[in-house]
């Protein structure tokens, strides 16, 4: 445990603030793409150790979120099919499509099952032959590999009734899709460790440089955080602009070359729709054509591209880091856990979720930890 406490400090923690205090001279917009870390920032309180002239957007970084109805709504067609298994992880169970969400699909008597690894749903499928067993494939970088690599078990079993909805998506052109958005305020990124881990920040040096936007790379623990803002606020103080790396412990800058060969001999690009960012240009995976058999779309017909029904949820400026979930007039009233009206209420990740679970409302639009510059 000596390892977590010194992430954790308390003491470490408060110098940090205080050294971030005594650095900002101007307002800034620092975003943290990955919603483990939004969680970290509301959890442990450090969004309110800062100065406030430092505002902290959070990103699309939470892949249920980003998921867009039209194929949370196919998913559920193929789980009300007989003979149909749907399998997928926690998460994504309880984000509503335009209507009902899958467990409410599972209540209704849809074979609708929670799985942790792609592997259980291989297993699953080889158990039942008689039935088309079929994962709905939420994540970024992180969990790519693992459904490539349940892609290649079924194909080296020759399981025909296995099958993959892909929801794989990937983050550097989400952020470039961010940062071309018409007046958008964000002067750095705090990039996502455990997808770092797989994919290295090689390539995030390019988009830091192409928009001039200096990125940290950044653990989850208050520590990390802490670091990397510190780190981030000096490069824009100073007119630098560069990736730097906090997560040293965990992440190269070429990252896993065996998680990303698994990846790229399953998966190739193509464009995707993101929940309240729109399409964005080569950010999704789909099978590659030795794959292609494995494509659920192929088995049950293509997912509609029907508009998303008009809604008091703001997901969409909130995912763009436009605007905080105290700002949604249904946050905590219309829109809660037990009956969230958007994926960002639902989901561990989700930045609604935070700020519901650890009671940061309307009181968060408050100056934090002013007392620090005295």
């Amino acid at each position: 445990m000596k390892f977590l406490d010194e992430y954790r400090d308390p003491q470490a923690a408060a110098s940090l603030a205080q050294a971030i205090h005594r650095l900002i001279t101007r307002p800034w917009t620092i975003m943290e793409v990955c919603g483990t870390q939004t969680h970290a920032l509301v959890k442990y309180g450090i969004d309110q150790l800062l100065p406030g002239e430092l505002n902290l957007a959070h990103g699309p970084g939470c892949p249920v979120c980003v998921t867009p109805i039209p194929l949370i709504d196919k998913a559920l067609e193929i789980a009300r099919r007989p003979g149909v298994i749907l399998c997928s992880f926690g998460d994504m169970l309880r984000v509503p499509g335009s209507g009902e969400h899958l467990l409410a699909a599972k209540a209704s008597g849809a074979q609708v099952r929670l799985v942790y690894s792609p592997l259980e749903v291989v297993r699953l499928a080889q158990a039942h032959p008689q039935v088309e067993v079929v994962f709905f494939a939420v994540g970024f970088e992180t969990t790519a590999p693992a459904t490539a690599l349940a892609i290649l078990q079924a194909q080296q079993l020759g399981l025909a009734n296995f099958s993959v909805l892909g929801a794989q998506v990937i983050l550097p052109p989400a952020i470039s899709a961010l940062l071309d958005f018409p007046g958008h305020n964000l002067h750095g990124f705090l990039l996502a460790g455990h997808v770092c881990t797989v994919t290295g920040f090689a390539d995030y040096e390019s988009l830091a440089q192409r928009y001039q936007v200096p990125m940290v790379v950044t653990g989850f623990e208050p520590i990390d955080l802490l670091q990397g803002i510190y780190l981030c606020l000096q490069q824009l103080e100073t007119g630098r602009v560069r990736v730097e790396n906090q997560y040293l412990r965990a992440v190269q800058r070429l990252g896993n070359p065996t998680a990303q060969g698994l990846i790229w001999q399953v998966f190739e690009l193509e464009s995707r729709q993101w929940r309240g960012l729109g399409e964005i240009p080569a950010s999704g995976l789909r099978l590659q054509d030795p794959y292609r058999q494995f494509e659920a779309q192929q088995r049950f017909g293509p997912v509609s591209t029907s508009p998303e029904p008009p809604s008091a949820c703001i997901s969409g400026q909130i995912l763009q880091g436009r605007k905080k979930p105290w700002q949604c007039p249904a946050f905590g009233r219309g829109c809660t856990p037990s009956h969230p009206l958007g994926a960002p209420m639902v989901s561990s990740e989700g930045a609604c979720a935070a700020y519901y679970h650890y009671h940061r409302q309307a009181d968060a639009s408050r100056d934090h930890g002013r007392a620090l510059k005295d």
